[in-house]
């Protein structure tokens, strides 16, 4: 009996203690691991963060969701490591926006092996098909090109409504026992993308209607100016995807539309290179503003730690630029 007293005395003073150390700062409590898997369901794996966000809201305490491309990394010049590959062949769940947009998911998968569940978050969305001055150029001499698909459906909150049950099904699928967590939980996420949507239509509405022009470092900002009533008047680099360059005669035309149309300012994603867009921008006297998250949510302690918040700093940008 006294020893059993000690041992409880014992676990009691080091609960104690431990307690206190974090209270004081000198013990920092243990930040999730990217790849950690706790609860009944299945090992799941999201491409990007923003899209680890969402799944982790229909998941709830069934499973941990982890990200593929780390905070911060630009899916579009994504790498995948050997460790990557491993936390694929891992996964019993992949989640992919699609639409094209994981460029290197085929070599990936092929590298991986096994077999998994793969949920397209996109899948079912109309797709709207990318414009360069470019391909007005070449339809004009008769060489135009096939169109690209832009994948960028997430920056319309009502089009994640469809990532959200497509997530929803799909987990269901790889964990029946768990389906009415999911269905619970993605009702209730649903509901805050609508809140969210409402929010953003009021916001837009303190921008006077010859301000509401977007010009962005790439295509992606389409869905969202179709929802919110913005023109997206070019791109710096006029493609969906970031990587790619932009010719002489693309930025000559961008130029004249800028001037043409009385843009007020030009907006980057973080990470890109601004030397394009502060030229233009100093060439037609307006602002360059280099602080929008498009691609990934930041760290809990950034601005932008959820997908919500991330659609929220955004729109706050903008309307502050614009208004």
């Amino acid at each position: 009996m006294t020893s059993r007293m000690t041992m409880l005395s014992i676990l009691r003073w080091s609960a104690a203690a431990s307690l206190i150390l974090l209270l004081t700062g000198c013990v920092q409590p243990a930040a999730p691991s990217s790849t950690a898997h706790s609860g009944p369901g299945p090992t799941v794996l999201a491409a990007e963060t923003f899209l680890a966000d969402i799944a982790q809201n229909v998941a709830g305490d069934r499973t941990q969701v982890a990200s593929l491309i780390p905070i911060g990394v630009d899916p579009h010049g994504f790498q995948p490591t050997p460790a990557d590959v491993r936390k694929v062949a891992d996964s019993q769940v992949l989640i992919i926006n699609g639409a094209g947009f994981e460029e290197f998911l085929d070599d990936l998968l092929r590298n991986a092996g096994g077999e998994r569940i793969i949920i397209e978050a996109a899948a079912g969305l109309k797709p709207r098909a990318a414009t360069t001055a470019e391909d007005d150029h070449q339809a004009e001499q008769g060489t135009g090109h096939e169109h690209e698909i832009d994948p960028h459906f997430w920056l319309d909150p009502i089009s994640v409504i469809t990532y959200v049950e497509n997530i929803r099904d799909g987990l269901s699928r790889a964990d029946p026992a768990g389906q009415e967590v999911y269905a619970r939980n993605a009702a209730a996420y649903i509901g805050r993308l609508r809140e969210l949507d409402r929010w953003i239509v009021e916001q837009v509405g303190q921008i006077p209607e010859p301000n509401r022009k977007l010009i962005t470092n790439h295509e992606s900002f389409g869905y969202f100016a179709d929802r919110y009533g913005f023109t997206v008047i070019g791109a710096i680099i006029p493609s969906v995807s970031a990587g790619a360059a932009p010719s002489a005669r693309e930025l000559a035309a961008l130029a004249d539309q800028v001037k043409q149309a009385s843009v007020k300012a030009i907006f980057l994603e973080t990470g890109s290179n601004p030397q394009l867009a502060r030229q233009l921008a100093e060439e037609a006297g307006i602002k360059t503003i280099t602080e929008l998250y498009t691609h990934s949510i930041t760290g809990a302690g950034g601005v932008a730690p959820t997908y919500l918040d991330m659609m929220r700093y955004n729109v706050r940008t903008i309307v502050e630029a614009l208004r």
